[in-house]
């Protein structure tokens, strides 16, 4: 076909799509003032439910982190984490996952209060080599912010070494303050962003790794940690 017979075809497609525009129009207002007060907007946002209080929000992330499998602990304070963190660990100890060889991240309350627990394991590591932590069996860390309504962990690896802590190990124990924890993920670039610019490197982990195969087989802990363990500090 020519260039003048393309022309003279997409101009009786255009005009047809613009009669039937037009047909449309008394219906379109008929059926806006049965059903809307106005005719919707097509750029209109639905606004998600607000969560504005550290509990509500802590119990929406806990809601939707366990619905991808992950676990979720709410602690009343640090000797509550410390109860938590004996009770996850020695509960690993009676599985295939061993959890004998605990490595941690260089934060600072990680490191304390792993050491308040009554633990028997074999090794702790801190921010252990790359080449070493495929030996260790757990990995703590603390996060730089939590999303609720996707139950999301935000590693900003430019304020903590936690990075391959929670990545290599079978198990990834996140510690979490309540006051890190934001409804979305706009809310909470805004918040890292604040007074620095967001680090190269930042993580987001939702629930133990997994993926399928072109048969959709879906498997756990290939590319990650196969449980997430979350605990968050009120």
């Amino acid at each position: 076909m020519s260039s003048a017979g393309n022309s003279a075809a997409r101009e009786s497609i255009l005009r047809s799509i613009r009669t039937h525009l037009a047909a449309s129009v008394p219906f379109d207002a008929r059926e806006a003032a049965v059903h809307h007060d106005q005719p919707p907007s097509l750029n209109a946002e639905i606004p998600p439910a607000e969560f504005t209080d550290a509990a509500s929000l802590a119990e929406l992330f806990k809601q939707n982190l366990e619905l991808v499998d992950g676990h979720c602990i709410i602690a009343a304070d640090e000797a509550d984490v410390v109860r938590a963190l004996t009770r996850i660990i020695a509960g690993l100890q009676q599985t295939k996952l061993r959890a004998r060889r605990i490595a941690v991240s260089d934060a600072p309350l990680v490191q304390r209060l792993i050491q308040l627990t009554d633990l028997d394991i074999d090794e702790l590591g801190v921010t252990p080599s790359a080449a070493d932590l495929f030996a260790f069996d757990v990995g703590i860390t603390t996060v730089q912010a939590a999303i609720a309504e996707t139950g999301t962990l935000v590693l900003d690896t430019a304020a903590e070494r936690h990075r391959l802590a929670s990545l290599v190990p079978p198990v990834h124990i996140a510690i979490v303050e309540s006051s890190q924890i934001f409804q979305t993920l706009g809310e909470t670039l805004r918040e890292l962003q604040k007074g620095t610019e967001l680090s190269p490197t930042i993580t987001f982990v939702t629930g133990p790794s997994r993926t399928a195969d072109i048969e959709l087989t879906l498997a756990i802990g290939v590319h990650g940690p196969q449980e997430l363990y979350v605990i968050i500090l009120k």
